[in-house]
């Protein structure tokens, strides 16, 4: 049996999907008010527990008969409190390993991210697993620092208490029954409003999320992996042109053809990130200073690692995986779906 935080989201639900597909036993633990994706888990049968990271009687229940705890729940984005960051990826995340350590849980997966590495200076080498965890941040960096605390904490406990885990450290994911960034895409193509950051022949470092899960299923079945963590960023090499040329035709929307110098996008999403806070906005601003480094950072991230120890592969391409993602969210607008 398998346990699954975050099942309802973009990366828990492929990993979700791909267990049951093999055959395996998954129940998930799903907040009282997240309906997200829950049609989704409940057609594939996955059986659905009731709770929250926050409430440790309700994982300890949910971590009855469990041998592998899938943890991909986490608080989402750059854009939100500090508070939050803390209670949903920090706390919540101690709590997962203290009830896996009580359960005698065979092995976590832990779900951090390259954010981890906090933010490297660009060019050089690519950026593999034994560059140091990020200690340098920026005001308001509080989706950095938490992911880093979370990650500090699951360290500690394989050194010190004995536990059996295993990092996986995607970059930005991408897919279907993704609610965040498609339906930002297709909106800023439509509108013209995307604007290639720098001269757009950077690298990106984006993965689909179907093969980030697979590499969670690799890395759960080798027991060499445990006290390993894996880069799992991106599937194969592509431009920051190349990216949104490739979603522009595949919503056969007009390619985007102005640019914006990195250091005027980062400075506007400064003042605007600003603003926003100072009018205590729920909504991010259009653009924020990590979405500006996401998509205009000129560093690359190593997956040799995990190619040469977990024997993964990128099976889908980035053709292939934003085709799938674009049929996916015409899927959702013809059902008339909110969009984020």
């Amino acid at each position: 049996m398998n346990l699954i935080t975050g099942a309802t989201g973009l990366l828990g639900s492929h990993i979700a999907e791909q267990l049951r597909q093999s055959g395996e036993l998954v129940r998930a633990l799903i907040r009282p008010t997240s309906q997200t994706n829950v049609p989704f888990l409940k057609q594939i049968g996955v059986e659905l527990v009731t709770g929250d990271l926050a409430d440790r009687a309700s994982l300890e229940r949910a971590m009855q008969g469990i041998s592998v705890v899938y943890h991909a729940a986490a608080k989402v984005g750059d854009w939100g409190t500090k508070q939050e960051f803390e209670r949903e990826t920090i706390q919540g995340t101690k709590n997962v390993v203290d009830a896996c350590l009580a359960a005698g849980v065979r092995r976590l997966i832990h779900i951090s991210s390259t954010s981890a590495y906090g933010h490297p200076e660009p060019g050089g080498q690519p950026i593999d697993e034994t560059f140091p965890l990020g200690d340098r941040f920026w005001m308001w960096d509080d989706y950095t620092k938490a992911k880093i605390a979370a990650e500090r904490y699951i360290w500690d406990a394989i050194a010190q208490r004995g536990l059996k885990a295993t990092i996986i450290r995607p970059s930005w994911l991408y897919g279907p029954r993704d609610r965040l960034s498609i339906f930002r895409i297709a909106r800023s193509l439509r509108t013209g409003r995307v604007r290639i950051i720098g001269k757009g022949t950077n690298p990106m470092n984006s993965v689909y999320a179907g093969n980030a899960a697979e590499a969670c299923l690799l890395a759960a079945a080798k027991p060499e992996a445990a006290g390993q963590a894996y880069n799992v960023t991106n599937d194969g090499i592509i431009t920051q042109r190349d990216y949104f040329n490739a979603y522009a035709d595949a919503l056969k929307l007009p390619r985007p053809t102005k640019q914006i110098p990195y250091s005027v996008a980062y400075a506007a999403a400064w003042v605007l990130e600003a603003v926003f806070r100072m009018l205590r906005k729920q909504r991010p601003p259009f653009i924020t200073r990590y979405a500006t480094w996401l998509l205009g950072r000129h560093t690359f991230y190593s997956t040799e690692k995990a190619q040469r120890e977990l024997g993964w592969q990128p099976r889908v391409g980035y053709q292939e995986g934003i085709a799938r993602t674009v049929a996916w969210y015409h899927e959702q607008m013809a059902g008339s779906a909110p969009a984020p």
